[in-house]
């Protein structure tokens, strides 16, 4: 029985390499949506705010994860001067919606409902201490 768990356990480790998955990725946080929306008379993202603050000697970058906190996978990068729209907020952490062109993220209206983000724009979480209030 044993001998049978090692070798399953040695086939998903294979199967995680051939795919470019490690078996560090399944230890990470499940991801957790952006919530937006709620609210019939508010933007489903009621501001915007602009990514300030890295150091341009260091990483320079701030890290999108898949949930509001370190613990959760990096999704994407984001830079100094971008602008996110801020959807839902957990302790120190954001929900944002963004784009990395000029693509309208459909947020900018009201969605009576709160619900995850699923449009056509980026979605994850990132620290708070790094994005600035820009407008809303």
């Amino acid at each position: 029985m044993v001998s049978m768990l090692n070798s399953r356990t040695l086939g998903l480790a294979a199967a995680l390499v051939l795919t470019g998955l490690s078996v560090s990725a399944l230890a990470q946080q499940p991801q957790v949506p952006v919530l937006a929306g709620g609210e019939e008379d508010f933007d489903a993202c009621g501001s915007q705010g602009v990514v300030r603050g890295l150091d341009p000697n260091g990483d320079g970058f701030l890290a999108v994860r898949g949930g509001p906190g370190s613990k959760h996978g990096m999704l994407d990068k984001i830079y100094n001067g971008m602008i996110v729209n801020l959807c839902d907020q957990r302790g120190s952490w954001l929900g944002v919606v963004y784009s990395h062109e000029t693509t309208d993220c459909g947020v900018g209206t009201p969605w009576p409902r709160r619900q995850a983000y699923s449009g056509p724009c980026r979605s994850g979480w990132v620290y708070r201490k790094f994005v600035a209030d820009y407008a809303g």
